[in-house]
């Protein structure tokens, strides 16, 4: 099949970190078109690399508007990598013209937006999702797997945290009033939300605290404390997704999920991920260690079975296997080869909107909570 032509919404941090170096290394794409409204300098040697993408990408046309952008017929899919903001705008401009979407997180600021945009996709029949790259991190895909081979047994209780020690954007986080959109919770919770509503589905109720630690008093959140509840078999399940930007912590806690058969406790060394330290090095989604994870930094799983004895070994004492479990190899590369797929009618979509809607809907109910000092039913 002849490659599929994408035209890319932004030149910030987002495109060139987390989406032009994973679609580049994909055969089945090839960026032809980025929008970004700055001119080129007339002088390359004036700039520094990353700065301008006419000089990054000597053979992509650079647009200036979004209209000229949307009516170039050679674009094929649309990677929306703009201000939050404007996500379900350029989407359904996208759309519109005929092309294939995706929208970085958040993908919209409300569910009444991302009803919207969803529907229309679905009228055009065309593919829209979101690039929610944490469901292929290392540490994720391992609590996956362990999961899967049923080495916990039931789950009792999760917590998913995405905690910070100096963030170094809070002193961009100056509002006070909050807007719809505002805040950490559509921020980092919008990958840490998505990943507990992957493992355990809808919950059936939400407790969320939500706190300004960046040393102002303000509605919009830099941390938060969101409670699942849940019915039906998973009527004692308790999951907690946490962000804290003052976690002065020599390993910043990840995963720890408790079972009746075991548990699973995961530290990072920093508060960023193996891909995203190994990009903003330099490093290529291809190169052989790309994304490699220091054994050091293994997940440890305690359980009552038998579950493999080259990583665990018989403690007498506690009369449980323990054992430092490998982490799985993140693999961003993974959701945009999903996408193409998709695109290509060979693959069912991955990550659907419909899933990420329901993500927002809890951040919504979170807020609620907040304010009402209540726990908040799914209704």
């Amino acid at each position: 099949m002849a490659p599929i032509k994408v035209g890319v919404i932004g030149y910030g941090f987002a495109a060139k970190s987390f989406h032009l170096p994973f679609i580049n290394a994909i055969p089945d794409y090839e960026v032809v078109a980025i929008l970004q409204r700055a001119e080129a300098p007339t002088d390359p040697a004036s700039i520094a690399r990353g700065t301008h993408c006419s000089f990054d990408f000597l053979q992509v046309k650079h647009h200036r508007t979004a209209d000229a952008f949307f009516a170039d017929s050679e674009i094929d899919f649309v990677v929306v990598a703009s201000h939050a903001d404007t996500h379900v705008s350029f989407a359904e401009q996208a759309l519109k013209a005929g092309k294939h979407v995706i929208i970085d997180k958040p993908f919209a600021r409300t569910t009444e937006e991302a009803d919207s945009v969803i529907k229309l996709a679905k009228e055009k029949g065309l593919v829209l999702t979101c690039f929610q790259n944490r469901r292929y991190d290392g540490d994720f895909l391992t609590v996956r797997e362990i999961l899967q081979k049923d080495a916990l047994g039931d789950i009792n209780e999760a917590e998913i945290h995405y905690d910070f020690d100096r963030a170094p954007w809070l002193k961009f986080m100056t509002s006070k009033d909050y807007t719809a959109g505002d805040g950490h919770t559509f921020g980092l919770g919008t990958h840490s939300l998505d990943q507990a509503y992957v493992l355990f589905g809808r919950p059936a109720s939400v407790t969320a605290f939500f706190r300004a630690q960046r040393g102002i008093a303000s509605e919009v959140e830099d941390s938060f404390t969101i409670i699942l509840q849940y019915d039906g078999p998973q009527k004692g399940l308790l999951v907690t997704v946490k962000t804290c930007v003052v976690s002065p912590m020599a390993q910043q806690l990840k995963f720890w999920i408790r079972g009746t058969k075991g548990s699973y406790i995961k530290f990072q060394q920093r508060s960023s991920c193996p891909q995203e330290e190994d990009i903003a090095r330099g490093a290529q989604p291809l190169d052989q260690d790309f994304a490699a994870e220091s054994d050091a930094l293994r997940g440890v799983l305690t359980t009552y079975e038998e579950f493999d004895e080259s990583i665990q070994a018989f403690d007498k004492e506690s009369q449980r296997y323990v054992g430092k479990y490998p982490t799985v190899r993140g693999r961003w590369m993974r959701l945009y080869q999903n996408v193409a797929d998709a695109i290509n009618g060979k693959d069912e979509l991955a990550i659907k909107a419909v899933e990420v809607r329901d993500v927002l809907r809890i951040i919504e109910l979170a807020r609620k909570s907040h304010e009402r000092g209540v726990t908040v039913t799914w209704k």
